[in-house]
């Protein structure tokens, strides 16, 4: 899955006491193995003490009471009928499923979420030999866990198969889990109505009776009826079309790969489609509705180049003979990677050349790079368990950089992938954040883990790995990896086993290490080869960065030609000098990969942190030491003594002398350690001073970006002596970067990212010769129609200006119902945001609650950008509190959707009484049964806002004054 920026390891023992110790035994079946926290069968917990277990919806006791499924039962084959009535909004559908049966029982559980199950019978081997008819099932519900119980006359036989058919019915869903339905309207004004599912991660058992746990892999066989006038679409290949009485069609599909029920999935259409064979023979297509066809060719592009990289970078065919990527109106997340039919939400796969901007195609190929990453890391080898889901999403997301850098180098996505790691250090900074592999039971724990500590953090520390290993050795390992577990289940020390001994058979010559050529081995690659040579250490290492939550500071100190190391959490928020601090310092300890260049030589050097203090010498003497080299590491470092005036020194005298990516480490630094109370907001602001001479556009937009982001703090908190000199500063110091901008769209991708930033900031701060511009731009387009075509990189300035207006407001929003461009539709949503009117404002959340004119999947995004307008914030806030109810219709509490909401429209406040009215809103849900852990997350981070303001204010009064 792959969410807009913004996740089991069961049978062994794992420190720091957070997991249960699992009892993991292999069944007769060829490369399974179950995990199960029991080790007495189902039958005998049962029969020790009934009244144990919960009561079923008709009364009688339900024979199991644990959230995770039995493991005596092992699903081996589903096959799937299903129909669904695009008019009355449901379907029926029937199953059969293929089961092994491990030791005696006399009932099977599964999982089933809102279906309505008519009947269910059981065959043994011998009764679909001789085809007798199946017996008859008795079905217990308990919605509570979102289990079934069927019960069998006999006991059924342990080292068995037998067959159990199930027949049901359900609407289709109104939300985006499980089976259902999404809208669309034609250009001619008609609205049209598919069925889609979305089963990640808990959301199968919506649509049909299942094993709905990731361990529990099996092969799918499906048939889909539809009407002549529509398509259907599943993960494999369509093998024929049978007729049927009444004009209905009934589609066969080749029986899948063996797969996890997440990554079932089937939709019911009238989309046409684009298509190409990639190098390996396998057909490519992309789908969207018939309107939107001429945008996706670029999305076909991308896939077939992408597709190509990763059979080639894994050593491993993609397995599947087809590929379809399909674009859906109505979608919750970015996209979701179902093995075959990977599903996206429209603005996540549809690139149109004349509204589509230099970062909507980024998005667009990372996203695309990121679900096809998937086919391999999640789909070809799955997690245990949720809790490891991590080694699903770090994966695609680290995969994101290291295929965009070779089949798309003209995007300079490397120059972007520290903002992945730097946007989740405010999140892990914190002391309510959880480690990489957490702990996971419910379905809201589960969904909850799909965060950016999964998603971020996993790539950022899989990167640091790459960069300590090698590039070669890294690669080798990760291919080690996903051959050993094809079409199985993983957890962390399978992939810390196959990176310390990464050599396939044929390579155990080179003593169970490979790189490239031996002849490149540096006395630096001997010395990690060296410590890899112990298994243990890798995953004694590795422990450190997934089991214990949070992010290591190591601090700096130069004395002569030694450096005196030290390693302590990073803590936002919370100084040296608070009570607390000691306490949470406690227990933790990492394993720091540590890189350095000094003045004197242009060597990375390399050194394994493990205890908390250290000492290094330097060969020579040196004018400065600048640790974490291109930011490479996930660490953060502070410079004792005159560390820091050394480099703000050497950043104002010739700051080329540092690599572009410490620089930019360098301003994200400074600034996180202000922070935590390390550093003077004097001595953070001091250093961006050089940024008027700063060549490297990702440096210059990371200051910018911090500068930016205390404008916004004063100006909510309306400062405005200070808000009025902090904007007289940002126009008068970076007015010869503002003044260089043109209005059209040309240069290179970070020169258009420039572009769209630096006038995004002056027209909101009302810069004149910006705001001209901008206004002349809307009025022509006005006067077209809309039909002339603005520079997309502008595109979002010249709207947001246009918007200030009632008649461009309403002109806007006319326009965005009649866009067929969801890129244009975006940034005409965000400008109508800026609106200074509250009833303005009020008419939009009205409209994303309606969902017709602004979709409801666009509501999470509309309320967080009017929570960011200052005449916005409290309208935001007070309409969640308000119709918070209402929401949980709409979303699922714990999905991504609601904790962008909850946190997009209070993350930002800074003041004691929102910090109570907040906390008293909490306590009111947790008292209704609806807790979510963002919600501890969202009251330390109004903390550290408050407490940093009461600390940095009178520095930045102060600081202004002298410079302006």
């Amino acid at each position: 899955v792959f969410y807009p920026s913004i996740m089991a390891n069961s049978c062994r023992k794992l420190i720091f006491n957070i997991y249960l110790v699992f009892y993991c035994s292999a069944v007769i079946m060829p490369h399974i193995c179950i995990c199960s926290q029991f080790t007495s069968s189902p039958i005998d917990q049962f029969n020790k003490d009934p009244r144990a277990f919960p009561i079923a919806t008709n009364g009688e006791i339900f024979p199991w009471h644990e959230l995770r499924l039995p493991t005596v039962i092992i699903p081996l084959h589903y096959d799937l009928l299903i129909h669904p009535n695009l008019t009355s909004l449901d379907f029926v559908a029937s199953e059969k499923i293929e089961v092994l049966v491990r030791d005696a029982t006399q009932f099977i559980v599964l999982h089933s979420k809102d279906l309505e199950i008519l009947n269910a019978s059981l065959q043994s081997e011998e009764d679909v030999r001789y085809r007798k008819p199946g017996e008859s099932l008795t079905v217990l519900s308990y919605p509570a866990h979102q289990q079934i119980a069927l019960l069998v006359p006999e006991k059924l036989r342990a080292d068995l198969r037998y067959s159990v058919a199930i027949d049901f019915q359900a609407k289709l869903a109104d939300g985006f889990e499980g089976f259902y339905k999404s809208t669309y309207r034609t250009l001619g004004g008609e609205t049209r109505t598919i069925a889609v599912t979305d089963f990640e991660p808990t959301e199968a058992r919506m649509a049909f009776p299942c094993f709905d746990e990731p361990l529990f892999k099996a092969n799918f066989s499906i048939k889909i009826r539809r009407e002549s006038r529509h398509i259907a679409l599943s993960n494999m290949p369509k093998v024929k079309t049978i007729e049927l009485e009444g004009g209905l069609l009934e589609d066969h599909f080749e029986t899948t790969v063996k797969m996890s029920t997440y990554l079932v999935a089937y939709i019911v259409c009238d989309f046409t489609s684009v298509s190409g064979t990639a190098s390996s023979g396998v057909k490519v297509s992309i789908y969207a509705s018939p309107d939107k066809w001429s945008q996706t060719h670029y999305a076909l592009e991308a896939s077939l180049k992408l597709l190509d990289y990763y059979e080639n970078y894994f050593d491993i065919h993609y397995p599947l003979p087809k590929l379809d990527l399909v674009a859906i109106p109505d979608f919750a997340s970015g996209a979701m990677e179902n093995w075959g039919l990977v599903t996206y939400r429209e603005t996540s796969l549809l690139f149109d050349p004349k509204k589509s901007s230099i970062s909507d195609k980024l998005w667009v190929t990372k996203v695309i790079a990121h679900e096809l990453a998937h086919q391999w890391f999640g789909n070809l080898v799955t997690m245990e368990w949720w809790n490891d889901i991590w080694l699903n999403e770090g994966f695609a997301t680290y995969m994101e950089l290291i295929s965009l850098n070779i089949t798309y180098p003209e995007l300079q996505f490397d120059d972007d992938f520290s903002n992945t790691c730097f946007e989740v250090i405010k999140r892990d900074s914190l002391n309510s954040s959880h480690p990489i592999s957490n702990q996971a039971k419910t379905a809201i724990q589960i969904k909850e883990m799909f965060d950016a500590v999964s998603y971020n953090k996993g790539a950022c520390i899989l990167n640091m790995l790459k960069d300590f290993l090698s590039e070669d050795t890294f690669r080798k390992g990760i291919i080690h990896y996903l051959k050993k577990f094809s079409y199985r289940n993983a957890k962390n020390d399978d992939l810390w086993h196959s990176l310390s001994n990464n050599c396939l058979e044929s390579d155990s010559a080179s003593g169970g290490f490979c790189y490239s050529d031996s002849k490149k081995t540096s006395n630096t690659l001997a010395f990690q080869l060296a410590f890899l040579r112990k298994n243990v250490e890798l995953k004694e290492m590795m422990a450190t960065w997934t089991l214990q939550k949070g992010i290591p500071l190591v601090v700096v100190k130069r004395e002569g030609r030694s450096l005196r190391l030290q390693q302590e959490r990073f803590l936002s928020g919370v100084s040296k000098e608070d009570p607390e601090w000691g306490t949470l310092q406690e227990r933790y300890l990492w394993h720091i990969p540590v890189t350095y260049s000094t003045s004197s030589s242009h060597a990375i050097h390399r050194h394994i942190l493990k205890l908390k203090t250290d000492t290094l010498d330097l060969s020579e003497k040196t004018d400065w030491v600048k640790f974490n080299v291109d930011s490479n590491g996930y660490y953060i470092v502070h410079y004792e003594g005159q560390g820091w005036d050394e480099l703000i020194t050497l950043l104002n005298q010739n700051h080329t002398l540092l690599r572009p990516k410490d620089r930019l480490g360098l301003i994200h630094d400074a600034f996180q350690l202000v922070s935590a109370g390390r550093l003077t907001l004097d001595k953070a602001l001091d250093l961006t001073r050089y940024l008027q001479r700063e060549t490297s556009i990702p440096a210059l937009l990371k200051g910018l970006e911090y500068l930016e982001l205390l404008y916004r703090m004063v100006e909510r908190r309306n400062i405005s002596d200070v808000t009025e000199n902090l904007k007289h500063y940002l126009l008068q110091y970076f007015k010869p970067v503002i003044d260089t901008q043109s209005w059209v769209d040309k240069g290179s991708v970070w020169d258009r990212m420039l572009r769209s930033t630096v006038l995004k900031l002056a027209c909101y701060l009302n810069h004149a010769p910006c705001i001209q511009k901008a206004t002349e731009l809307f009025s022509q387009w006005m006067e077209s129609s809309g039909k002339l075509n603005i520079p997309t990189d502008v595109l979002k300035v010249v709207y947001s200006v246009g918007a200030q207006t009632t008649a461009g407001w309403n002109y806007l929003l006319e326009q965005y119902e009649l866009s067929l461009s969801g890129a244009e539709k975006n940034k005409i949503l965000y400008a109508l945001s800026t609106s200074k009117h509250q009833e303005k404002l009020m008419k939009l959340i009205e409209l994303g609650m309606e969902g017709k004119v602004i979709k409801t999947q666009d509501l999470a995004a509309l309320l967080f950008a009017i929570a960011r307008n200052p005449e916005g914030q409290q309208l935001a806030w007070n309409f969640v509190k308000e119709n918070w109810t209402h929401l949980l219709k709409k979303f699922d509490l714990g999905s991504f959707p609601i904790r962008m909401i909850v946190s997009g429209t209070t993350s930002h406040f800074s003041s004691k009484d929102e910090l109570q009215e907040v906390e008293l809103f909490f306590e009111s849900l947790k008292a209704q049964g609806s807790h979510l852990d963002i919600f501890q997350i969202i009251l330390e981070t109004i903390s550290k806002n408050i407490k940093w303001l009461e600390k940095n204010l009178p520095t930045l009064r102060k600081w202004l004054l002298i410079t302006t």
